[in-house]
């Protein structure tokens, strides 16, 4: 299957099936995905075809990493698996704390660099960066008062290729 190309109809449909059997957690073989298949009828029509085979093979995969897991689980006592996910949600509620309390010194931080005069510095930093500037902005990690860096940056960077010439 070539890039740019939709997938053909029989592969779509081979995926909707596979898609299907690891939802009911039922045994994924190309036996199976044949034998559910409106057109390949036979199991090798998939073992055969290198794409369908390695399709085959990821949804094998990730049967076999969910049934693994549920395994693990279904070891446990109810209340064993309660406590340790009591546990991880104790975990959670730890770093989502540590996560704003990190975004509100990085606040604080660029607050004090731009009292300082500082700002334009750090902003140079991210002309290359702007996945870290925008995943910054996301979090809620750029002051309310730096509006459009990105902008800010491309301006500067425009004028000064103009002042070269």
């Amino acid at each position: 299957m070539s890039e740019g190309k939709a997938m053909p109809e029989h592969e779509a449909a081979m995926l909707g099936i596979l898609e299907m059997l690891l939802a009911d957690d039922q045994d994924i073989t190309a036996r199976a995905v044949a034998r559910l298949h409106p057109t390949i009828k036979a199991a090798s029509s998939i073992t055969r075809n290198e794409s369908r085979s390695a399709l085959l093979a990821d949804y094998q995969g990730r049967q076999h990493e969910y049934r693994a897991w549920r395994g693990r689980v279904g070891k446990q006592s109810a209340v064993e698996a309660a406590a340790a996910l009591a546990k991880k949600e104790r975990r959670i509620v730890e770093l989502e704390a540590s996560v704003q309390t990190l975004t509100a010194a990085h606040v604080a931080l660029l607050r004090a660099v731009g009292a300082m005069g500082g700002f334009s510095k750090w902003a140079q930093f991210f002309e290359g960066h702007q996945e870290v500037l925008r995943a910054l902005t996301d979090l809620g990690a750029i002051p309310d008062n730096v509006t459009n860096i990105q902008e800010e940056l491309a301006t500067k960077h425009l004028s000064h290729k103009a002042k070269r010439k």
